[in-house]
């Protein structure tokens, strides 16, 4: 009784005695300043509510995705197409992966260390790490795939990165790899894909590339398979895969992501169109910017290839002077080609090594005009003794026994990028001066009948570097013959050193530096015309939160991330998000 009297609120009725004093005027002007509080309060209260909030990631939606060509070999052992490779990298996952900044870390593994040599890697399994079937992962299940690689019957495209690794398991959950020679790289193969021995043992190696597990795989990635359709020849054309919660690096948002595989970029630009599909890769640029004017979202990420002209001198005696390929290599439309072929998704290039690899070595800026680097070539082959034929208008060059004529084909793939750069190529040089025949192969013919044998003076062809810019075998003398990649046919003995060093050299500025000196050498010796580098590009609808392309080392590069993606979110308060 004494709280009350002490606390006691003034009754209603003196707020209503009061009310009924007002004049008509008056009570309007309490009304509506009333009204205002009453809104005041409640606009700032909302505000107040949604400065606090923030979206959430939610398990939910679906991603549907189109790609051209049928997978076959959904086994990181076997991979070959980029339908392969694509559900591969959802599919499994390796005792490493790279994360969305492109750097190396732990996925299987709980480590992974480098003995103080350079030539035994430990690998250490996270305890808990299992299959999608429930089955524990294990030391037996990584020396079973190195193993499955390294079997010649298997016929691994990934042998080369393991030839001559030996693997050995230390207890249930531990594995060294051991190597002849010190090799920088090799930690960047311990991102494939490690296979369930217990599914696979009993497959024999003939019968290794025919499983069903080829297009029903088990493995530990993000993503397991939940559903697959066939078409009436019994080839798969959709797979839906759902999340799988016991990964041991996340489980991602999206609760289905759905691919649908189509013959030709026709076919997958119709389904687009049609709404058929959300997502899509591997379209030219042409085509990108179609969509990107009809609204589409496109994301580009640089990949690290290098596409050049790269000249066989012993096939054409004009090529072996030095001047001649400075001069083709001043004249080539370099930026053209990306701005009217590539629509600008793609960087010129004047080196070997695809930009970003290494911030000190960058390329200089290219002359401004056609007439500018017609010319400046053009006075270079003059200094040199280099004449147009009054009749032909085709240089050469008189020397004691004879004279040399500057004409050369130029050989490249069917392809329509390719042969657009090709006749871009052929317009500049023979304004140049130079006699040029281009040639087109399609591409089984092209490695085959050309590229294998060496039989071109020129070659129009794309390099895939990687991102750890191990390009010894495209630039070492040893892989000028078949089966090496060394296509220009170079040969330098200080390059061979700097390369075989570059491999050994575990630490990063030191490894740079020897990069540097290798990129000014090939420049000066001009074994090819380098031209650009190519964007990757994405098609990815505008509800799909979190895509960060990054630089990429390949295309399939762009899921490192996907365990992050999300389509549903939810809102909270800040205070309740994890960090």
């Amino acid at each position: 009784m004494l709280f009350t009297k002490r606390f006691h609120i003034p009754k209603i009725r003196y707020a209503e005695k009061a009310l009924r004093q007002f004049t008509l005027a008056e009570k309007a002007v309490f009304f509506f300043l009333t009204v205002v509080f009453v809104l005041s309060a409640v606009i700032l209260l909302f505000r107040v509510n949604n400065s606090f909030l923030v979206d959430v990631p939610l398990r939910g939606g679906t991603l549907t995705e189109g790609i051209i060509g049928n997978p076959r070999f959904i086994n990181p052992v076997l991979a070959i197409s980029e339908a392969d490779k694509n559900l591969v990298s959802l599919v499994y996952s390796g005792l490493l992966r790279f994360d969305k900044s492109g750097k190396l870390t732990e996925d299987l593994a709980e480590s992974v260390t480098v003995s103080g040599d350079g030539l035994t890697y430990t690998a250490k399994l996270k305890p808990g790490a299992v299959f999608h079937d429930g089955a524990g992962i294990t030391a037996d299940d990584i020396v079973f795939t190195v193993g499955k690689i390294l079997d010649p019957g298997i016929k691994s495209p990934l042998y080369g990165d393991f030839v001559g690794v030996t693997v050995n398991k230390i207890d249930s959950s531990t594995v060294t790899f051991s190597l002849k020679r010190p090799y920088a790289p090799f930690i960047n193969n311990l991102t494939v894909g490690i296979l369930p021995k217990h599914v696979w043992s009993s497959v024999t190696d003939d019968e290794f590339s025919f499983s069903q597990w080829n297009v029903l795989p088990i493995g530990s990635g993000p993503y397991k398979v939940d559903n697959v359709t066939r078409d009436n020849g019994g080839i798969p054309n959709y797979y839906d895969l759902t999340p799988f919660d016991e990964s041991v690096a996340g489980s991602p948002y999206i609760a289905h992501y759905v691919f649908k595989f189509f013959p030709s970029e026709a076919d997958l630009l119709d389904a687009y169109d049609g709404g058929d599909i959300e997502s899509l890769s591997g379209i030219s640029p042409d085509e990108a910017l179609i969509l990107k004017k009809k609204g589409a979202r496109i994301l580009s990420a640089p990949l690290p290839r290098v596409f050049g002209v790269f000249f066989n001198q012993n096939s054409n005696s004009a090529l072996l002077d030095k001047t001649v390929r400075q001069a083709l290599d001043m004249s080539a439309p370099k930026q053209e080609i990306v701005d009217h072929v590539l629509d600008g998704y793609a960087t010129p290039i004047s080196g070997p090594l695809p930009p970003g690899l290494f911030a000190s070595i960058n390329d200089a800026a290219l002359p401004k005009t056609r007439a500018e680097r017609l010319a400046a070539a053009s006075a270079l082959l003059e200094k040199n003794g280099w004449t147009k034929n009054s009749e032909t208008g085709i240089l050469e060059k008189k020397s004691k026994k004879d004279t040399l004529k500057l004409s050369l084909s130029l050989a490249t793939s069917d392809n329509p990028e390719l042969r657009a750069v090709a006749d871009m190529l052929k317009a500049d040089w023979s304004e140049l001066g130079a006699d040029v025949r281009v040639t087109i192969y399609d591409q089984g013919d092209l490695n085959q009948n050309v590229i294998r044998p060496r039989r071109y003076d020129a070659l129009l062809f794309g390099e895939v570097v990687g991102k750890d810019a191990d390009v010894y075998p495209f630039w070492h003398s040893s892989e000028r013959n078949d089966p090496g990649l060394n296509i220009a046919l170079y040969a330098n003995s200080q390059v061979d050193k700097l390369l075989t060093d570059a491999r050994a050299e575990s630490d990063p500025a030191k490894r740079e530096m020897l990069y540097q000196a290798f990129d000014t050498a090939v420049r000066a010796d001009v074994p090819a015309v380098f031209l650009y580098s190519p964007n990757f590009l994405y098609v990815v609808p505008k509800t799909v939160n979190g895509v960060a392309l990054g630089e990429l080392g390949s295309p399939q590069d762009r899921f490192r991330d996907a365990r992050n993606w999300y389509i549903e979110t939810n809102s909270v308060w800040n205070i309740f998000v994890k960090n």
